[in-house]
């Protein structure tokens, strides 16, 4: 039987102690060479593009250059999703590589206690990461000529507990019965592929989305579902009914399964209640961890740290908490 990947050496190449014992100018290089990966960390001023600009940071204080083109002072942040931290730069690095070595999620109440930060911190840094994975996934399309590519639904949020008694337990099926809170999380998976996940209403209210997401020519593999028959009228179509069995003829929609089991186990396992505004950030983080399940630590805290460096201030999460603007 062959080695799982995490198991493997090939997926350990980073370690927290690395990050912890590191000083805050090794941390402040990184990031550096993160941020301005052409100029080797030489500063580059995000206002003017200059290129000329010298350290004045105050004694003990941030890191913080000065342009001598445009004579203003910039960060390292300056601009991107950390932009106005409060932390160390090696708390923020730290706080990558602990969110990127747990493979289903990590919950912001366990970073909390591994950071000694408030919970509402946790919270909000974690989310960033989530917007900075997301943003790999805009404007994807998955397959192509001679491809096959996997379409399936799953449904979170919305749990209407049952009445104690049985006789007073009411059908859950029906639409009366139901909160109105369930969301259907649509995900769009290239078998050896990337991933496109979205949230909608239905599943029905997704076909539109799956057709601007899938290319021409590819082979798409779904569930007996008749909210996807209207997609054979663009896509060869392959379908499976799961009731008979879970892969026949070269049917199945075990690749998008795999995804919703990642993200299930997340809900289970971390963090308990999926649903709402934030049910979008979740599975696109579902989605950036099974796209790159086979590349090592290192590697990923690498890619997402770039993402975060290149990503602007967070849309959801600069100056609001809690749905209150501060």
């Amino acid at each position: 039987m062959a080695q799982h990947f995490l198991l493997s050496r090939a997926a350990k190449s980073l370690s927290l102690a690395s990050i912890f014992t590191m000083k805050d100018e090794e941390a402040e290089m990184a990031f550096r060479r993160v941020r301005w990966a052409d100029t080797d960390g030489a500063p580059v001023c995000p206002h003017c593009g200059g290129t000329d600009a010298y350290d004045c940071r105050r004694l003990k204080g941030a890191p913080r250059f000065r342009c001598r083109a445009c004579v203003k002072d910039f960060s390292i942040t300056s601009g991107t999703l950390f932009a106005s931290h409060k932390l160390p730069l090696r708390c923020y690095l730290a706080a990558i590589a602990i969110f990127c070595n747990e493979v289903k999620g990590k919950s912001a109440l366990a970073l909390s206690r591994d950071l000694n930060v408030s919970y509402k911190c946790a919270f909000v840094l974690l989310h960033k990461l989530r917007e900075a994975m997301a943003e790999e996934l805009k404007g994807r399309v998955v397959g192509g000529e001679g491809k096959v590519a996997e379409v399936d639904a799953g449904y979170f949020g919305g749990y209407v507990k049952p009445a104690n008694k049985r006789e007073h337990r009411a059908d859950r099926r029906l639409a009366a019965n139901q909160s109105g809170k369930r969301k259907a999380v649509i995900i769009v998976r290239e078998r050896g592929g990337n991933s496109v996940p979205a949230v909608f209403k239905s599943e029905k209210a997704a076909l539109n989305f799956i057709r601007s997401r899938i290319a021409h020519g590819t082979l798409v593999n779904a569930d007996e579902s008749p909210n996807w028959n209207e997609l054979h009228a663009r896509f060869e179509m392959k379908r499976i009914n799961h009731e008979e069995a879970y892969s026949q003829d070269g049917a199945c929609t075990n690749w998008a399964e795999e995804f919703f089991s990642r993200m299930r186990r997340a809900e289970i396992g971390h963090h308990h209640h999926i649903a709402g505004q934030y049910l979008l950030r979740y599975a696109q983080e579902a989605s950036w961890r099974e796209d790159n399940r086979r590349e090592s630590n290192g590697t990923q805290v690498d890619r997402l740290a770039g993402l975060a460096m290149k990503q602007k201030k967070s849309v959801d999460f600069t100056g609001y908490w809690q749905r209150h603007e501060v």
